[in-house]
């Protein structure tokens, strides 16, 4: 049994787990007016965070995906599967859908993202309110995942 609650207030509160789990609430803030006027389009959005802009070679550096494979081994599987939904979305793909500098924005700032940004706020429902956990990465680290990104077919 789930329970969503919702006010008319100036805080939405995400859906609950199930009673009986110790499963984190989260609050999230109602969007300010420079997060609604963020594009329609998601590529054009850059996320929320210490990155504005990412430069993408063609080619893609495998040494720097083979750094970033071991990384996300290491830190994002408990919810996330390179190729199919798990707990939070598969990153195959997430070039296609997202701009590399929010890909980057969501890794190294989750929290202030699904505070304020529209798109991580509808992923953050779709995990039935579970948030993405801050890794604590750098933005070298991060980078580095974002080019094992590239690499997932």
């Amino acid at each position: 049994m789930s329970l969503m609650v919702l006010s008319c207030g100036k805080k939405e509160t995400s859906p609950e787990q199930e009673v009986g789990t110790n499963a984190p609430r989260v609050e999230v803030e109602a969007p300010a007016e420079e997060t609604a006027a963020v594009s329609d389009d998601p590529m054009q959005n850059k996320g929320i965070g210490p990155v504005s802009s990412v430069e993408i070679p063609a080619e893609i550096d495998q040494d720097m995906a083979a750094k970033g494979k071991a990384t996300f081994e290491t830190k994002c599987t408990a919810c996330h599967k390179p190729d199919v939904k798990f707990i939070g979305p598969a990153p195959k793909g997430i070039l296609e859908r997202r701009s590399p500098e929010w890909v980057m924005n969501m890794i190294l700032n989750p929290e202030e993202m699904i505070q304020k940004d529209p798109i991580a706020k509808q992923l953050l429902a779709e995990a039935n309110g579970a948030p993405m956990a801050n890794q604590n990465l750098t933005e070298e680290e991060a980078r580095q995942v974002l080019e094992y990104f590239r690499t997932i077919e």
